[in-house]
């Protein structure tokens, strides 16, 4: 990787191309199951129970990708800070970058794989990839995933939260 002369921008890259990583995982899962699975079209189970629990997995989906773009763009906020205004981040400010890095990768990835595995479960799809066949369909399930999606929400509040505080120190720095 060429060296942008940003240390924080690599890092939200990096963590960007991880993330994208995990979403190409979970597709070839998804598609090695349909393979294997032929007695039920996964895709067009999920997409005909849309108004149900498997909007859930779409929207974990769909957040999902999100977040993997919203991490890579955050890594040009970094390279204008530290490239184009060469400012040097305080040691406060890597801190504040630090708590955004991981609130955005593990709080907003937590809640978004989190809701994915819900609306799985919800559907009854779940068992598929578990026992190879389709299971009952089971909405109450979905209370129980209520507090931890809430829990990642909070963390990556955070992280964006302090990510804004870093960028606000970084811009008024005299550095």
């Amino acid at each position: 990787m060429e060296n942008t002369g940003s240390k924080w921008a690599n890092r939200f890259i990096i963590a960007a191309i991880i993330q994208g990583g995990v979403m190409t995982a979970m597709a070839l899962v998804i598609v090695g199951m349909q393979i294997t699975y032929t007695q039920v079209n996964i895709i067009q189970f999920l997409s005909l129970s849309f108004e149900g629990t498997a909007k859930w997995f779409f929207l974990g989906i769909i957040f999902h990708l999100i977040i993997i773009v919203a991490v890579a763009v955050t890594a040009l906020f970094y390279i204008q800070i530290e490239v184009f205004l060469k400012k040097k981040l305080s040691r406060t400010s890597r801190v504040l970058a630090s708590i955004h890095l991981i609130g955005m990768n593990v709080g907003g990835a937590g809640a978004m794989l989190i809701m994915t595995f819900a609306g799985l479960a919800g559907t009854g799809l779940l068992s598929v990839f578990t026992e190879g066949k389709l299971g009952p369909k089971n909405p109450a399930i979905m209370d129980s995933f209520v507090e931890p999606i809430g829990g990642f929400v909070a963390l990556l509040a955070i992280g964006v939260i302090c990510g804004g505080m870093c960028f606000i120190l970084a811009y008024r720095s005299n550095s």
